[in-house]
């Protein structure tokens, strides 16, 4: 069994590019491939103009591995320390860029903390230091917010959106598709080894017949006098009296017209329209559920 077969993908220089597969699609393969670890069968790569593997290649790249471990009987900052001298990064400079690295990813107060005592989340953030401390061109994550909580999860995120617009290009693996869309300018989908979709995040989320429409001062007995005249019309459910109130009506451009005159004719305030749009997990779920032909 191939684990790639037939892929042909280009990452633009300056992308936040996300790859996304279930498990076993061969997202891991690919990193392993560029970073020459693995090498292919046929076929060719090149990561920053050069072969995969190539020395002066590396020495431009950061890499977070997903199961990555550290020296347990080092500190943060020793280990950070080591993978600088590792990279190529000499002293004095190296002090300043891990006392930066440490500050940056909110683990300053744990600098002198052994690693193993670093929970899951604090490792996570270890591991972005480490791969950004010698200012990549290109950055390879494999799940870079996984075991982080809510707000580190947007720390990490207003980290990568930084470094993006510093020019460091980004190649994400992750199975938090909401961080994808967040984050990434384009998107890849694997499945069992081959390509299946490419694009932008809008251009992979299209627009849906369903519409939002938030009001002011609907009663009870207008929305029925709606709903009896507009199929597909249904409304969240009742809050406070002439509170805000949310519709959603299924259907399309000449029946939210229809909508919205009704609401005007009963002097119903409109305070804001929305067509919603495919989440990127949608379009996942569904591509990686299709049946091959």
């Amino acid at each position: 069994m191939r684990a790639l077969e037939g892929l042909d993908l280009r990452v633009p220089r300056g992308a936040v590019f996300g790859l996304l597969g279930p498990n076993g699609a061969g997202k891991t393969t690919l990193v392993k491939l560029l970073l020459g670890i693995a090498f292919p069968t046929a076929g060719r790569a090149t990561v920053l103009g050069r072969p995969p593997g190539d020395i002066e290649a590396k020495a431009r790249m950061g890499y977070l591995p997903e199961n990555h471990r550290y020296p347990p009987h080092l500190t943060g900052e020793q280990a950070l320390h080591y993978f600088g001298r590792l990279s190529g990064l000499r002293s004095p400079g190296r002090a300043s860029r891990v006392d930066g690295m440490l500050r940056r990813v909110k683990l300053d107060a744990w600098r002198s903390a052994r690693v193993r005592t670093y929970s899951k989340g604090m490792m996570q953030r270890l591991g972005m230091a480490q791969a950004l401390l010698n200012d990549p061109e290109l950055l390879i994550l494999d799940e870079p917010t996984d075991g982080i909580d809510p707000i580190g999860r947007h720390e990490i995120r207003d980290i990568l959106i930084e470094q993006a617009g510093r020019g460091t290009t980004i190649f994400l693996n992750s199975h938090l598709l909401s961080e994808v869309e967040r984050l990434c300018t384009r998107v890849a989908i694997l499945k069992d080894g081959l390509l299946v979709r490419e694009g932008s995040v809008d251009e992979l989320t299209r627009p849906t017949n369903v519409h939002e429409v938030t009001t002011r001062g609907l009663t009870p007995e207008t929305l029925a006098a709606l709903q009896s005249r507009i199929p597909g019309l249904s409304a969240d459910v009742a809050g406070a009296e002439g509170g805000p109130r949310r519709l959603e009506l299924r259907g399309g451009q000449e029946d939210l017209n229809r909508l919205i005159d009704l609401l005007r004719e009963r002097n119903v305030e409109i305070a804001a329209v929305r067509q919603s749009r495919e989440s990127l997990e949608d379009v996942f779920v569904k591509i990686v559920g299709e049946k091959a032909p």
